[in-house]
Order: structure tokens, then C-alpha cells, then sequence
């Protein structure tokens, strides 16, 4: 044991030099790294500090350099750090990155002694590219790039906005669409988000999203409190106590998009599932105006009753993301924004909202009456259609082909209720 065992604190080791070099949470909540020596005394020593605004996701160690993975500005980034057995030599400098709006994914890197660091990199509009990072050159190898069929990555943008909160916070906000959309007119628009469990929705490649974007629609990621695109204070203050921030969040990012130009509300669809189903749930009650279609996939909507009942299999480790509702306050708390519980008489935007029979997360008792309730409240003759997949779990149907037909459903009834944007090619 490299260290004592203490609520809350993790950390994760390398073996350096007779050494352990720590990442841990302990006294930094966005992680810091230590040294730890081998020779059993419990002795450390901070190597690589906290930071206030960049989160230290993981760590890769060679035998002359130490990787960090970080997140924060909403950016994922990588920051490599000379290193001898006397420590670290110099301030470390940060792989630069082709485009603002990416993503990238770790690769595997074993070999202690390589001066290469692999990783796949993309973007809204560049496809999955494994890149292979000399250490010491500082330049960035192409070692494959994936085939998508008739497409050409020069025909999108993507943009990096930024949406002022109600509370002074500032949301990013993703966007992709095509080089021949005319800024500054309200276009069709797909608005994602999940804002749930410290999940950051990374702006990777999505070829499921071309078709919508090929018709005219900007296709847009609200990165809001929840997840821990700005670090972990960015989740810490989308949970518990603080989860309407999630939900604000969202609804600032339309209205800021709205409000610039890029769209209007009779023209903007939303989607989340699973906890960002909640989140659909949660803002459809409290903006209906502002928006016009509506998708929950697999949403968790009735939060107090599944809460409640610690029989089930989350229920219980859950109680740390959304509260105990055995709590008079936090129980108050969930019941003031539980989409279930806050259906009103009034109208709804057009709504498609799917389950899944096998679906142990979200038992597909929970969408089932909450669109019962809004059948029986709703006041507008707007389409709410309800499809429970008789044979797939949390995740949909399995196979390439049926998940890109359940996709094809989806954008079908965003068409059919939206229509086409005039930049249609």
C-alpha cells in the first residue's frame, strides 16, 4: 500500500526510478501529482501541483518525459513535462492541436523507454486520426486516418461560442455545419447536451450527425454543469444541491444561440438520454416555448419514486449524484425539478420519447407514465409519440445497421416536424 486508504481521496501509481509517481485527488480537486518513495517511509512530495482551472484525468510515464491528460477550458489537452530521476527538469509546454474544437482519445503506451506517444484525434469535422507524438521533436505523426465515404472535411466549420449563464458562469458551446450555411440567419438546429456524473461530451466525430447537418441544421454541444469539461468544480456544481445549474445551463445555451442568430425557437430540436434525458424532462417543463421538438431517449424522469426505492440496483450509489430523498431538504430539492413530478397543464413541444424493455438503468416504467401524465396534461395538439424497443436495453438495439435505423427515426421526426434548412446542397 503506497498510501493510507481515506474517504474520498484516490489516487493511481507509476513505478519511476525506484519511485512511484502519484496522480491523487488529496487536498486537490483537480488532482496533483506526487512522489512517493520506494523504499516504504510514506514520505511525498508534490511533483506537479494543482491546478484551479484544469483537471489531471490521467497519466502516462516514460523514461524521459511525464504525460499529463487535462482537461479545462473545455478543451481536452495533453502537457508533457521533461523528467530525470532528479524530478522534473523544466516547465512543462502542451501538444498543439490543429483545431479549438477537438477531442482525443488515449492510446496504449507500454514501452517505457519510447520517445512516441500515441493518441486518436478528431474533431465535428475531422475524422479519427491516430497520431503518433515525438517527445523530443515535438512533431505530430499521421499513422492512420479513418475512410468515411464520399466526405470531405473542408465543406464544415466548427465553431467554439460562449453563453453567459444566469449566474455569470460562462457555457461552451460546440457547433458543426456547413462552410456554405449563411451566418447570421436562424437556421434548424440540434441542440445535445448530458450534463450528468462528471460525463464530459467530448466534440468528437459523429458521421450520425452529417445527414442533419447536409439538410442545413447546425448541430451544437451545450458542455454544461454536470460534466467536467472546466475541471471537477465544473461537476460539483451541476449535482445535489446545485443540479438546477445543469438545467439553467441548457436553457441559457438556447437562448443564447437563439439570441445570436443561429437559430430561432420554432426551429431548434433537443436531445439527451439516460441522464440527459432528465435534463429534456427538466427544461421542457420549465421553457417549453423554447423549443420545438423534443427527444428523450431512455430518459430518467421519475426521479423520487426510483430514488426511494433502494431495491433497485443504482439507487443507492446514486444518492451521491442527485440526493436522498429520505432527506427532508434534498427530497424537497429532486422534487422541485423531477420531470415527472413538475408535468403542468400548458403546451408542450413536440416530443419523441423511446424506452427500452430490457433496460435495467431506466426500467421503461419511468417514460411510459411520464407520457402518460403529459398525454393527460398537455394542452397543444403537437405530435408525442412514445417507442419502447421490445428488444434492446439502455443502450438501444444492437447490430451497425438497426442503431442507424433507430437514428434514421429520429432525424425522420425532427424533419417531419422542422423541415429542411434553405442551405440544403
Amino acid at each position: 500500500m503506497l498510501l493510507p486508504r481515506r474517504q474520498g481521496v484516490e489516487y493511481t501509481a507509476e513505478h519511476y526510478n525506484g519511485d512511484f509517481l502519484v496522480l491523487t485527488n488529496d487536498g486537490a480537486i483537480n488532482f496533483k501529482v506526487i512522489r512517493v518513495p520506494g523504499d516504504g517511509s510514506g514520505r511525498s512530495a508534490d511533483l506537479i501541483p494543482a491546478s484551479d482551472s484544469a483537471l489531471i484525468e490521467g497519466m502516462d510515464v516514460f523514461e524521459h518525459h511525464l504525460v499529463l491528460y487535462r482537461r479545462g477550458d473545455a478543451r481536452q489537452q495533453i502537457r508533457v513535462f521533461p523528467l530525470t530521476p532528479a524530478g522534473i527538469t523544466s516547465a512543462g509546454y502542451d501538444v498543439t492541436f490543429p483545431e479549438e474544437v477537438h477531442a482525443y482519445d488515449r492510446g496504449t503506451n507500454p514501452e517505457f523507454h519510447s520517445r512516441l506517444l500515441r493518441f486518436t484525434y478528431s474533431s465535428p469535422r475531422t475524422p479519427p486520426t491516430v497520431y503518433d507524438y515525438d517527445l523530443i521533436s515535438r512533431k505530430l505523426m499521421v499513422r492512420k486516418v479513418t475512410e468515411v465515404p464520399n466526405y470531405q472535411p473542408a465543406q464544415y466549420v466548427t465553431r467554439r461560442l460562449w453563453a453567459p449563464a444566469s449566474d455569470g458562469a460562462r457555457v461552451p458551446i460546440s457547433l458543426l455545419y456547413r462552410k456554405s450555411l449563411q451566418e447570421g440567419t436562424p437556421h434548424p438546429m440540434l441542440l445535445y447536451s448530458y450534463g450528468s456524473y462528471g460525463a464530459s461530451t467530448d466534440p468528437h466525430f459523429d458521421v450520425r450527425v452529417l445527414p442533419l447537418v447536409d439538410r442545413g441544421y447546425v448541430f451544437a454541444i451545450a458542455h454544461i454543469r454536470g460534466g467536467q469539461e472546466m475541471g471537477r468544480a465544473w461537476y460539483d456544481a451541476g449535482k445535489m444541491l446545485k443540479k438546477k445549474n445543469t438545467f439553467t445551463d441548457f436553457i441559457a445555451a438556447a437562448d443564447y444561440l437563439e439570441k445570436e442568430g443561429w437559430t430561432s425557437a420554432d426551429r431548434i430540436a433537443i436531445r439527451g438520454g439516460s441522464a440527459g434525458g432528465l435534463l429534456m424532462g427538466a427544461v421542457t417543463n420549465m421553457r417549453p416555448d423554447l423549443f420545438r421538438v423534443v427527444i428523450a431517449d431512455v430518459p430518467f424522469v421519475d426521479l423520487i419514486n426510483t430514488m426511494r426505492d433502494p431495491t433497485l440496483e443504482f439507487t443507492t450509489q446514486e444518492w451521491q449524484q442527485w440526493g436522498n430523498p429520505n432527506i427532508p431538504d434534498q427530497f424537497a430539492y429532486m422534487r422541485s425539478y423531477s420531470p415527472y413530478d413538475n408535468v403542468e397543464r400548458k403546451a408542450y413541444p413536440a416530443m419523441l420519447v423511446t424506452a427500452g424493455l430490457n433496460d435495467p438503468r431506466v426500467n421503461y416504467w419511468e417514460p411510459a407514465k411520464w407520457v402518460a401524465k403529459l398525454r393527460a396534461m398537455k394542452t397543444d395538439n403537437n405530435p408525442l409519440l412514445f417507442k419502447i424497443n421490445m428488444g434492446a436495453g439502455h443502450g438501444g438495439r444492437s447490430g451497425r445497421y438497426e442503431a442507424l435505423r433507430d437514428e434514421a427515426f429520429r432525424y425522420a421526426f425532427v424533419l417531419d416536424v422542422i423541415g429542411q434548412g434553405e442551405d440544403t446542397p
